[in-house]
């Protein structure tokens, strides 16, 4: 059950990650109040991180930070450790 309740909360948080990106790189082009950088992270590092670097190359936004070129592949890379170590040293 617990792996379910997981599985729909990543769902839920890359979608999420992926309409931040969107709706921030919306609010830049109409000069709206936009979506703080931190808070882009945190969508990212709280299980969205594959959403936000897709929305990131697929509305090209944020693509000229190099801290977002290398922070949001960082933080997919530190998901997918923590993924394998779970499912080797908790599932054994």
């Amino acid at each position: 059950m617990l792996k379910y309740i997981l599985i729909v909360y990543l769902v839920i948080m890359n979608i999420a990650g992926f309409a931040v990106m969107g709706a921030d790189k919306k609010k830049a082009k109409d000069n709206a109040w936009r979506i703080r950088e931190s808070t882009l992270f945190l969508v990212s590092f709280l299980g969205g991180s594959i959403g936000t670097l897709a929305g990131m190359y697929a509305f090209r936004h944020k693509t000229k930070h190099w801290y977002f070129v290398v922070g949001m592949p960082l933080i997919l890379i530190l998901h997918v450790a923590a993924a394998i170590f779970a499912y080797f040293k908790l599932a054994g």
